[in-house]
């Protein structure tokens, strides 16, 4: 049509006044306007134009006026005039010619084109009156696009031809004067604003966006276009997502006035049209390294790529859900419990000369930050460090940055852009006409983890792969140009986080697949030439890449791992520094190497196909068995150059995965032996095999990491309190792992944490903190660890006296062999590190008794209703019984029984002791005997022993004492001697009578024994032998043969309270034996449990997931599978059965609900209880949950009931989920009742999702302790695991979480800390007062 050919060509009529002279011209120009324009200023003007042919004679004069100097009054009152006339579509007046109001859409066409001509290139348009008068156009225009009223179509389409023309005119010929690069940006902004209007009254034609995709090839290159494309892209975007995916969709923050630029009355299917036209407005980016046709690119059109696909990408993201928000990043914290990192990459500065200042943020922000092109979005990887504990770890430098050609103003401001004013009725982005400096930032700010509600991969792609896949290989078959390297990387790491956020059993068409294979081998090719930006992107966005069964992501098993060794293996990382932080690309890169870990134990035998003709050394033949020697080298390696802690704890959780996962192997005899071909043949190869298996073997792995964390341990990491809790925490369950190992090598890890905490116990005083006292606290538990996994370490003297020289230096303080002089304990001063690390090395010392033999490790049942069978704490038979507490610490319970006489032998009495402490309750018989158990008395032996008691009761008479001086009577007396009074004074008469008698008594005896040496003979008698006595005070012979029956012991308390050694108990107080039943109920060991939760796929709520486990039609054969492996089933009443007979024929797993069984798993430090929640067991616990402090049993209760009642206390949940997208909407609140404040934010929910590979990927949500200890190993989130070592993994992270959770909070103490305090307790509250001094003697030799 020719209106639409005008619009192409830019031309349009002359007007008639052109045809005469110009001065006779433009005065009747001048003197039409001066008369219309003086009707324009009066409220009640009057057009002077009445009829049809008056209004056209007049527009052919103002047609002529748009024409004289922009400096001439009469063009700014004919742009006046013709604004004014054109409101006549929003508000007519009189002032507005009569044929105007009759026919507005006619004459407004006709004053739309003859505005064209305004804007035509003329000499003035830098002056500064050009912008003036432009922008009074446009705003005519967009007042009448926005209010107008009764505007027709041909209106519409003449009022978008009008922009597209005064558009293609303004930026065909760019300049870089201020007053052109105002009206630029005015006539896209106004251009884009228009359309949106039109699109919701009047959808613009076919042919006219077509016109316009064209003309966007040329004005692509200016930044005002490509910045008012991304704002109303975005806007369109965010409102297309609200409206297609409804509410629960997160939503896609854009700025106040983007939004406002859609209009309110657009319905949906509109919306969505006009969103894709204007996606499709750009073209595909990877067009743009082809020069236009009608000549050379502009200068910068690389970086228009780059932002062009920073805005593709941050459009991914709001399609997949994550949360984004637009403005300057740093804006918002996120709530992200996943693992997510955004890196900075290099700084890209304007190729126009700007002044661009350093940003407050560490120069990690450009200072001119364009909407839309510089968004905060975060990848795949790991979270930002967690503060550590002793030493905070310094936050990573910014990468280097490399910068053009511009003027860096090193004085804080804005861009020097110009000082041209804009028209404030325009409201105007605020935005550069130059590109601005930007640099393509991956921002370590948290990342919210993707929606289930999110659409499908290949949806995605239909979409987004037009660009997706062709930027991705720009420039594959010529050398990398850093140039375009930043914006191919973005559309990398873009192609990589929509095939890792595929849904659980989403099939992706092959030919996306295909294509997107081809992207990465490209892009991970490990050459010369290789373009660091582009690794960078593709590992900090495939961090889950391999756990998201994707079909044949495999086959690029030999590209990620060339690439990770040249990530992993490097410090410093040279290559990389100048585009990326070297701590997330590596966190990235150990999350990729964590998924790869389990794959050669899965997929051993599989053999690897070469995708890419590359050097052998790149991409090796074989099977996947053939790659776990380059792994575990990798992992080791990679240790050993990590320096962040996070990295680091992330490496040590990897470390206990795998051997864990191989000694499991091994032990069930799923390793296929290699090298046991005995033939000569076979030699060289065959050789090879068997080292490289024997050097990945369990044991071997397991004495290689054993001595690399141990070394490290001491060396490097000992200033790092979160590595080192970790480490403390991997040799635990490295001491759990069963391998056959040399004792050498435990006796070494032994040793080495010994000389660890004396390490740490010898700081000076400003360093020590309660958080170097946790790490101490852990140390000293490893080493119980190791005691009870391997108690043969006790046989070796030197491990032994360590052991014993560590534990003293952790509950006095100091070691008595660096002492000058051995002192005793006696008489050593205790001055520990702190209390808990005293009661930690106590609790060590228990552990070698134990191992030693000393005592039992599980303590006795015997107690005093099984010993005397009383019936209540009425009962009169616990008179019998006597009490004493120890040093406040230990409660002793005596029985005396007097047995009566055996046969041929004297009585034997016999002695019970109860002894309850801190660390549990035992039971000691002692029987007293005249000889041996082992020697038979016979009547011979009687008779003779009588005869030797007649032989000694004789001996001895007439034996002169020779210490009695004979002439002791004649020795002279003194004054001194009188100082003594004489034995006789003071004494009353009554004692004098017993004195008396006494006297008498004895000289009769004396006489009776001199009859017999006077007359000389001696009669022969023998006496009887002693009669066997019938009460022995047992109790006071068991006190002093321990030394604890002397003055010093039995002393007053002084007057600080502090109680004597031995201290007698009242037993006849009221709720004596009831404190004795509850310190018996309060557990010796680490008790922990946790519930255990099955969620089937799109279940959202908990009556839903709660019956999943009443049948075994509703869960998975993997299930039951990890349900075994958990621990025993263990029952009230009941003897213990299987885990079949248990489980049932049709049980899902509900029987262990807590009900019938609960699955328990022990050993002589921890107790821990698994309940799999169902409905009945929700049910109580809410009930639980509602009755404060509900009445407990007296008696001490089976396994089952001691569980239920804990079961509240739980602080984490095991989430066995079918599908990954049900983590985020896992009803934590609605299945934590029982603490409704809480509403979940102090559980730690552990998710495992089986993958199709038979693997296990792991999420962790929530807090797994209190404090900021780092990760929790070994399941951190993003682990993946094998099926073996799932069981004991998770085992092992809940006894971790629980460690942590005594560390940090004084609300978990340790086990026999709570029996401390109350054995203390009680020995306040019952000890016995004394009255006088011998009252505790009395108390020793008193009948009961």
């Amino acid at each position: 049509m020719h209106q639409s050919e005008s619009a192409r060509s830019g031309r349009s009529h002359v007007s008639v006044l052109a045809c005469f002279p110009t001065s006779e011209a433009r005065e009747v120009a001048v003197a039409v306007v001066t008369a219309l324009g003086a009707n324009l200023g009066t409220p009640t003007g009057r057009s002077p134009l009445r009829t049809e042919a008056q209004v056209k004679w007049t527009l052919e004069v103002l047609r002529f006026g748009l024409s004289l100097p922009l400096d001439c009054a009469t063009l700014r009152a004919c742009v006046d005039i013709y604004a004014h006339w054109m409101t006549v579509l929003v508000s007519p007046r009189d002032s507005i010619p009569p044929p105007v109001v009759k026919e507005p859409n006619v004459y407004v066409q006709k004053i739309l084109r003859h505005l064209r001509a305004l804007f035509l290139p003329r000499s003035e348009r830098s002056a500064p009156e050009y912008a003036s008068v432009c922008q009074r156009v446009l705003c005519a225009v967009q007042l009448l696009a926005r209010e107008g009223a009764g505007v027709s179509g041909d209106t519409w389409e003449m009022l978008l031809h009008f922009l597209l023309c005064v558009n293609q005119s303004v930026l065909a010929t760019p300049t870089s004067a201020p007053s052109c690069q105002q009206v630029s940006v005015s006539s896209v902004e106004v251009l884009f604003q228009v359309s949106l209007v039109s699109c919701a009254r009047c959808f613009p034609p076919r042919s006219l966006w077509l016109s316009w995709r064209q003309m966007m090839t040329t004005w692509r290159f200016q930044p005002a276009v490509l910045d008012q494309w991304t704002r109303v892209v975005s806007a369109l975007t965010s409102r297309s997502l609200r409206l297609s995916f409804g509410p629960a969709f997160p939503r896609f923050k854009v700025a106040d006035e983007d939004a406002a630029l859609i209009p309110e009355d657009m319905d949906h299917q509109v919306t969505l049209q006009t969103w894709l036209r204007f996606l499709h407005l750009l073209g595909n980016p990877a067009d743009l390294r082809r020069p236009p046709v009608d000549g050379p690119a502009p200068p910068g059109h690389e970086d228009v790529f780059l932002a062009a696909m920073t805005t593709i990408s941050r459009l991914v993201d709001a399609f997949l859900g994550v949360s984004v928000v637009c403005g300057e990043p740093g804006e918002h914290m996120l709530i992200n419990t996943g693992l997510s990192t955004r890196t900075h990459f290099r700084a890209r500065l304007p190729s126009l000369g700007v002044a661009v200042t350093r940003s407050p943020f560490k120069d990690r922000m450009p200072s001119y930050v364009p909407s839309g092109v510089l968004r905060p979005r975060s990848g795949s990887a790991p979270p930002t460090p967690v503060n550590v504990l002793s030493m905070p770890s310094k936050s990573p430098p910014p990468p280097h940055a490399r910068q053009k050609t511009s003027n860096i103003s090193k004085a804080a401001g804005k861009p020097q852009i110009g000082s041209s004013q804009t028209s404030p009725s325009l409201h105007l982005w605020k935005s550069s006409s130059v590109l601005p400096a930007f640099s393509w930032v991956l921002y370590s700010s948290p990342r919210g983890p993707p929606s289930p509600l999110r659409g499908s991969v290949d949806s995605l792609l239909h979409v987004f792969g037009f660009c997706l896949f062709d930027a991705a290989l720009v420039g594959k078959d010529s050398a990398p140009s850093e140039c375009w390297e930043d914006g191919r990387a973005e559309a990398c790491g873009t192609l990589c986080r929509i095939f890792s956020c595929k849904k659980t059993s989403e099939d992706v068409l092959p030919v996306y697949l295909s294509r997107f294979y081809a992207v990465l081998l490209q892009g991970l090719r490990v050459c010369e030439d290789f373009s660091p930006p582009v690794v960078s992107a593709i590992l900090l966005h495939s961090s889950s890449l391999f756990c998201c069964d994707l079909a044949g992501v495999n086959l690029l098993l030999p590209s990620f791992i060339c690439v990770l060794e040249k990530v992993l293996l490097q410090r410093e990382l040279l290559s990389f520094r100048a585009f990326v932080s070297p701590v997330h690309l590596r966190r990235a890169s150990i999350l990729v190497l964590m998924s790869l870990l389990p794959l050669p134990q899965q997929f051993g035998p599989v053999q690897l196909v070469p995708l890419v003709d590359a050097g052998a050394e790149e991409v090796p033949t074989g099977s996947v068995r053939a790659l776990k020697p380059r792994l575990v080298s990798l992992l080791i390696g990679s240790l050993r150059t990590e320096t962040d802690s996070t990295n680091t704890q992330m490496l040590l959780a990897a470390i206990l995965t795998l051997v864990q996962d191989c000694a499991l192997m091994e032990a069930a005899g799923q390793t296929q032996r290699k090298g046991k071909i005995h033939h000569a043949g076979h030699g060289k190869t065959k050789r090879t095999d068997r080292s490289s298996h024997q050097s990945s073997s369990a044991a071997a792995l397991w004495v290689e990491f054993v001595h690399l964390l141990t070394q490290h341990l001491t060396a490097q990491w000992r200033d790092d309190s979160a590595v080192c809790l970790a480490t403390m925490e991997v040799l635990g369950g490295l001491a759990r792992v069963e391998v056959s190992a040399a004792e050498r090598e435990k006796k070494q890890a032994v040793i080495s944490v010994c000389r660890y905490i004396e390490f740490q116990c010898g700081r000076p005083p400003p360093l020590h903190s309660r958080d170097l006292h946790s790490i101490i606290v852990a140390a000293f538990h490893c080493l119980s660890i190791w005691l009870t996994r391997h108690p043969d370490i006790l046989e070796d003297q030197e491990s032994l006296l360590e052991l014993l020289e560590i534990v003293e230096l952790g509950v006095s303080g100091s070691k008595s062999r660096q002492e000058e002089e051995v002192r005793c304990r006696e008489a050593k001063e205790l001055n520990p590190v702190s209390l808990r690390v005293k009661e930690a090395a106590e609790v060590t010392l228990n552990c070698i008794m134990q191992v030693s033999g000393a005592s039992p490790f599980l303590g006795s049942s015997l107690n005093e209703d099984a010993l005397i069978g009383c019936s209540g704490p009425d009962d009169s038979s616990l008179k019998k019984l006597r009490y004493f507490a120890l040093d406040a610490s230990v409660i002793l319970g005596f029985l005396e029984q007097d047995q009566g006489p055996e046969k041929g032998s004297a009585s034997c009495p016999s002695l019970t002791v109860l002894i309850r402490g801190q660390f549990s309750r035992h039971s000691w018989n002692f029987q007293h005997r005249l000889q041996p158990r082992q020697k038979a008395v016979s009547p011979q032996e009687s008779s003779s022993e009588a005869q030797m008691h007649a032989r000694i009761s004789h001996c001895g008479t007439g034996v002169k004492n020779q210490m009695l001086l004979e002439n002791i009577n004649t020795v002279p007396l003194v004054p001194a001697d009188h100082s003594i009074p004489d034995l006789w004074e003071g004494l009353t008469e009554e004692v004098k009578q017993h004195l008396d008698h006494l006297r008498g008594t004895l000289e009769r005896q004396q006489r009776v024994e001199a009859e017999p040496r006077q007359s000389g003979a001696m009669t022969a008698c023998t006496p009887p032998p002693p009669r066997p006595v019938t009460h022995v005070q047992t109790a006071r012979l068991f006190l002093s043969h321990l030394g604890l029956v002397t003055p010093e012991t039995l002393k007053d308390p002084d007057s600080r309270g502090v109680p004597a050694q031995l201290v007698s108990l009242d037993a006849s107080l009221p709720g004596f034996y009831e404190d004795l039943r509850r310190l018996d109920r309060l557990p010796s060991r680490t008790q922990e449990s946790a519930f255990v939760f099955y969620v089937r796929a799109g279940q959202k709520t908990a009556i839903e997931i709660l019956q999943n486990v009443e049948s075994r039609c509703t869960v998975s054969r993997h299930f039951l599978d990890f349900l075994s492996s958990l621990g025993r089933p263990a029952a009230r009443g009941r003897e213990s059965v299987d885990f079949a007979s248990a489980l049932g024929q049709t049980g899902g797993g509900g029987a262990f609900d807590g009900d019938r069984f609960v699955l328990k798993y022990d050993d002589a430090l921890t107790d821990v209880t698994f309940v799999v929640a169902s409905s009945s067991s929700h049910v109580r616990m809410e009930k639980h949950s509602t009755t404060d402090g509900s009445t407990r049993g007296e008696e001490a209760e089976p396994e089952v009931q001691r569980s239920s009642e804990r079961r509240h206390q739980s602080e984490m949940m095991i989430v066995w989920v079918e599908r990954l997208e049900d983590v985020e909407t896992f009803p934590v609140c609605e299945l934590n009742k029982s603490r409704p404040l809480s509403c979940g934010c102090g559980v730690h929910a552990l998710f495992i999702h089986s993958l199709a590979s038979g693997l296990f990927r792991i999420v962790s949500r929530g807090n797994p302790g209190p404090g900021n200890l780092g990760l929790l190993p070994p399941l951190v989130s993003g682990i993946v695991v094998g099926r073996r070592g799932l069981g004991p993994l998770v085992l092992e992270t809940l006894i971790n979480g629980c460690r942590r959770r005594q560390l940090c909070g004084d609300s978990a103490p340790p086990p026999h800390v709570n029996r401390k305090y109350a054995v203390g307790a009680a020995v306040l509250r019952y000890g016995a007062r004394r009255r006088s001094e011998p009252d505790p003697y009395g108390a020793l030799f008193r009948q009961l």
